[in-house]
């Protein structure tokens, strides 16, 4: 008898912790449809995308630890760009499927991010361009390299990343800028590139291809406006420095 009034017991425990957690992962998307998603957290909004937690975390507990990833200094889920998949991963209930739907959801963050930004800015000005930059290339532990089609206002058209990792800028040929620039009709280009030591200062072979792209483009009339190379929180530009000529002064 008592046996069978503890496995009752057993089972109406368990059945109201899968409620509770059932509950906790209905509540945001609930509160979604009440209220819109303008009104839910940074949480509330993971959980929802998350959708199920695991038999000891509710959702919004795995979207609290999720969240607690988040690196300075971006902030929200932006903090959450640099998040390696295998980190993700080692949350409890974060699978490579999730894991893959956030580094998804926080490209998208970035993105949208970086296009609001790009809205009445004016790339001809080596300043703005380095300020739209810089967030996104800072922090990175490796050299990436881009370049960046304007239209005749000086407005972007696209940026086109050229090489990520162990760059060496002397490989970078001309003709794959100014195919990306072809392609996109570009009236002029920009190059921007990052140092992860966090000093700006160009190398020889920065110059070399600063030079080489300038002179490409010249003879295709595509000019090359600038090359900003990023480092931590300062910039260097070609154009400002009057270094657009070999052997410069």
């Amino acid at each position: 008898m008592d046996c069978k009034k503890k496995e009752k017991t057993e089972k109406r425990e368990k059945k109201e912790k899968t409620n509770m957690t059932k509950a906790a992962s209905e509540l945001p998307y609930e509160k979604f449809l009440r209220f819109g998603p303008e009104n839910l957290t940074e949480i509330e909004l993971l959980a929802i995308i998350l959708r199920t937690g695991t038999k000891d975390n509710n959702v919004m507990q795995v979207a609290e630890e999720v969240m607690s990833l988040a690196r300075y200094p971006r902030e929200g889920l932006l903090g959450l760009y640099d998040v390696t998949l295998d980190e993700l991963q080692r949350i409890r209930g974060i699978g490579e499927v999730k894991a893959v739907r956030l580094k998804c959801l926080t490209e998208l963050s970035m993105r949208m991010s970086m296009a609001r930004a790009r809205e009445g800015m004016n790339f001809t000005s080596s300043s703005q361009v380095a300020a739209y930059f810089m967030e996104q290339l800072r922090h990175r532990d490796t050299e990436c390299v881009v370049v960046v089609c304007l239209d005749a206002k000086g407005q972007m058209i696209c940026e086109r990343k050229l090489s990520e990792g162990s760059v060496n800028m002397s490989l970078i040929s001309p003709r794959e800028i100014f195919l990306t620039a072809l392609e996109h009709k570009a009236v002029n280009i920009l190059l921007v590139h990052n140092h992860p030591s966090g000093d700006p200062t160009p190398s020889k072979a920065d110059k070399e291809l600063t030079y080489n792209v300038k002179e490409t483009g010249e003879r295709m009339g595509i000019l090359l406006l600038d090359h900003v190379v990023i480092g931590d929180n300062c910039y260097v530009s070609f154009r400002e420095q009057a270094w657009f000529q070999r052997n410069p002064a």
